[in-house]
């Protein structure tokens, strides 16, 4: 069938009634029109010349020219397609390199084949803009709720017609043993939309903690006006979930108002997630304060924070202990989830007996080392005395006020604490020396002795092994895979050395080395300052 004999409307009709099907611009069909009919000219003609093809937007006639581009003699390499400036002289005037000459050739015959594929260029790039069309539309929706319909089930994944698109609700995303039969309608979170090879994938949850605060914002008009603001919320889908909020307004309580006139504000979104528990808790700045609000309805005796490795430690009546810890873990699981926070929970007894067990641990220290008897080194430990360095290089004064203390047994005992030390420090560097520690890390500030063993018996035996390690590996940490959180155990841990300390440590052993200049270090902390400032006028603004 040649083009010239087919009606030439015909094309625009079909474009147009492709990209309304589709909702795509009808321009983009007639272009991967044009490229299908170039692509079954090149099989007529040659694959290697330079075909084109013009389809008027008006009258859909269809026009077929071969391009020819001059370059230099010795980049001719395509006969069909290139030309030189000689050659050019009998089409172009005065001819340079870059001209094009376009001549316009006879349509093709489309034979089935060609036929056959220029149908596949077609659908190809109609496939293609409907999917960047998918995209753009809903790539500035995800975090969002979107209602959907089912559509089908695929091995326990359900497909949701979502509008102009389809998204995916996996298994592990729907609540319980929730099930949906075609038709369905569903309410989810548009929880990412990724661009990939298969088309725009649109990934839909009714799991994430983000969908729970997206439906109170809907059920909330003081949330959605920014008076009160949810600050975090944790779930175990399907069951019981925990969301803390904090008001803007002192006349506006934040609970009550998420609770609603007889529950029927949070109510709403109990139905929606299929009868999860939902505890609205007081959000605080206070970490300890928090998380007290955070445990309940379980009470709470003491608590005692360790922000340095984000762990807290709760003691709570011996008969609320299985309130605070909820059935399978589950109260204590999603408090820790809202705080972020390591919670170690422990009842009145099982304190009191650690508290003994460190009290006992440490009058047996000061009775083996300073050489007094139990009742005098009980004296120490219940003065706050902890270890030997306090006593040996504390203020005098801090001696004198325990009971039945002078001024000499003062200097005693704070003698006997020096001599004790500086031969542990002796025996220290002799083993750190059989380990074969070099004099760079010996003469190093900022390590004790004790330290210098520790890394040697690691392996870190100069400085340039030192300057090697990283923060966490000097200090310890914490790793959080898949919201579970592992500690990472340091070298100079058991020292007490914080990750500031250690990377302080590391960066000067670094600068002693010459692997870094401290002139990059000030310009890029003034750049960070700088970025600082211009992010705080931002907010003010």
């Amino acid at each position: 069938m040649a083009i010239t004999s087919a009606n030439q409307l015909e094309l625009l009709q079909t474009a147009e009634a492709v990209a309304r099907e589709k909702m795509i611009d009808p321009g983009l069909v007639v272009e991967a029109m044009e490229e299908s009919l170039a692509r079954a000219a090149k099989s007529r003609y040659g694959a290697e010349m330079d075909i084109r093809v013009a389809i008027d937007r008006k009258t859909g006639k269809a026009t077929f020219t071969r391009v020819r581009t001059v370059v230099e003699e010795e980049e001719l390499e395509n006969y069909q397609a290139e030309f030189t400036v000689d050659q050019a002289k009998q089409y172009l005037e005065n001819p340079v390199v870059g001209d094009t000459y376009v001549e316009e050739i006879p349509p093709v015959e489309m034979g089935r084949i060609a036929a056959q594929s220029a149908k596949q260029v077609i659908l190809q790039k109609v496939r293609e803009a409907e999917r960047d069309r998918q995209y753009e539309e809903f790539k500035d929706r995800a975090g969002t709720i979107i209602n959907g319909v089912v559509k089908r089930e695929e091995y326990g994944n359900v497909i949701v017609d979502v509008g102009r698109g389809e998204g995916i609700l996996r298994r592990n995303e729907k609540i319980g043993r929730e099930s949906y039969r075609p038709n369905d309608r569903v309410r989810c979170y548009i929880k990412d939309v990724r661009r990939e090879t298969r088309g725009p994938q649109i990934f839909l949850s009714r799991t994430a903690p983000e969908f729970m605060a997206e439906l109170f914002k809907m059920e909330v008009p003081e949330i959605y006006d920014g008076i009160i603001e949810i600050k975090a919320v944790a779930r175990d889908p399907g069951s019981r979930a925990k969301i803390a909020v904090i008001s803007y307004d002192g006349s506006i309580d934040p609970v009550g108002a998420c609770v609603g006139m007889r529950g029927s504000r949070v109510q709403a979104v109990v139905n929606e997630l299929q009868g999860e528990k939902i505890d609205i808790i007081p959000w605080n700045e206070d970490q300890p304060t928090f998380l007290v609000n955070a445990l309940q309805p379980a009470e709470v005796t003491k608590v005692v924070l360790d922000e340095e490795a984000g762990k807290i430690e709760v003691v709570v009546p011996d008969e609320q202990l299985s309130l605070a810890i909820g059935r399978r873990g589950q109260n204590v699981r999603l408090a820790s989830q809202l705080t972020a926070l390591d919670i170690d929970i422990m009842t009145e007894a099982e304190e009191s007996e650690r508290r003994q067990k460190e009290f006992e641990i440490r009058t047996k220290l000061f009775m083996a080392t300073l050489d007094v008897d139990e009742f005098f080194a009980q004296l120490l430990v219940s003065e706050g005395f902890t270890n030997l360095e306090e006593v040996g290089y504390v203020e005098l004064d801090e001696l004198l006020v325990i009971d039945g203390v002078d001024e000499d047994t003062a200097k005693e005992l704070q003698a006997r604490a020096r001599d004790f030390i500086e031969a542990q420090a002796r025996k220290a560097i002799e083993a750190a020396r059989e380990l074969g520690v070099q004099d760079s890390l010996l003469e190093f500030d900022g390590l004790t002795p004790q330290m210098i063993e520790a890394l040697a018996k690691d392996g870190v035996l100069s400085l340039e092994d030192f300057a090697t390690c990283a923060d966490w590996e000097l200090a310890g940490g914490w790793t959080t895979v898949d919201g579970e959180r592992s500690k990472d155990d340091g070298i100079l841990e058991p020292f007490g050395m914080s990750l500031e300390e250690a990377q302080d440590m590391v960066m000067t052993a670094r600068i002693m080395l010459g692997w870094v200049d401290p002139a990059d270090l000030e310009a890029a902390a003034a750049e960070a300052e700088a970025e600082d400032g211009e992010a705080e006028q931002e907010a003010e603004a």
